[in-house]
């Protein structure tokens, strides 16, 4: 099977922005011919590969050949780069990874190599739990997640344990927390979560005090930065990173409220068995630089 390049440039537009009228807009041609395009590619390939709905998504088939045209554009990058020697080019790497991983060992692990190898880093953030379905689906090459098992054609390395504390300010905890973290204080006190995607807080909450969602309040306060802040001012209490308070903690400015009952998180990264050069370089100083950074599982 020889697929035609204006066919795939068109599909990977058509769901990169979600409308056939922005794609054919980004590529200069009419809606039109953007559906002729996918079109023709969904007879050659013999099976629909977008669900035609706003905005497009792409079918089961279509998120496999999604896969493959990004591995194959990451190769070809390279190859370009290297014939042309251009080494230094800068080579546009996706990745899916959840808000604290950026906040925490993400930066400190890539700086030296996105420095000395032009990797450029387009970052899709999601919760730990989802990264691994932007992967599926083929717009990204990579991702930080909690799935253990690895994608048809990739691998899962394990990089460690992301700990976590229930933390309060001290004056929050003084408020709502007079007697420590009990069930009647929790369904008053306001709780931190990120989105209503972050299960973290929820899963505590139930898994110790019995509490299911709903029966307490809760801001939604999405990035890691902006979370832990709305935390540190005292417009809540939730789950941070035990890297972001070990020196409040040990100051008393923060108080843990579940000093026994960390949450830890196993996390992984994933990416395809078959990559470029500077995805290899990538994914080899990912691993090495989380190992140090995070907890040993």
């Amino acid at each position: 099977m020889r697929l035609d390049p204006k066919q795939t440039e068109a599909l990977l537009t058509v769901i990169e922005t979600g409308s056939f009228e922005q794609a054919g807009a980004r590529l200069h041609v009419t809606p039109s011919a953007i559906s002729q395009r996918v079109r023709a590619l969904e007879e050659e390939m013999g099976a629909a590969l977008v669900i035609r709905s706003r905005p497009v998504r792409a079918t089961r088939t279509g998120q496999r050949l999604l896969q493959h045209l990004r591995r194959v554009m990451l190769l070809e990058e390279d190859l370009a780069s290297d014939l042309a020697e251009q080494r230094h080019a800068p080579l546009s790497v996706t990745i899916a990874v959840n808000a604290d991983t950026l906040g925490t060992w993400f930066f400190p692990a890539l700086a030296e190599l996105l420095a000395h190898e032009q990797v450029l880093l387009d970052l899709i953030v999601e919760d730990q739990d989802h990264t691994y379905d932007v992967l599926e689906t083929g717009m990204a090459t990579g991702c930080v997640s909690t799935e253990p098992r690895p994608m048809k054609g990739c691998f899962a390395d394990p990089l460690g344990i992301m700990r976590y504390r229930m933390v309060a300010s001290t004056t929050f905890a003084e408020r709502w927390f007079p007697e420590g973290l009990t069930r009647a204080a929790a369904r008053t006190a306001p709780v931190v979560a990120y989105t209503r995607k972050d299960a973290l807080q929820a899963n505590f909450l139930q898994d110790r005090l019995g509490l299911t969602p709903g029966a307490y309040p809760c801001h939604y306060v999405p990035g890691c930065d902006p979370h832990y802040t709305a935390i540190r001012y005292g417009m809540g209490y939730g789950l941070v990173p035990e890297l972001l308070v070990r020196k409040e903690l040990a100051e008393g400015t923060l108080v843990d409220l579940a000093p026994a009952h960390p949450v830890d998180l196993a996390l992984f990264w994933h990416a395809w068995k078959v990559q470029s050069p500077r995805m290899e370089i990538m994914s080899r100083r990912i691993g090495e630089s989380a190992r140090q950074l995070l907890a040993v599982r």
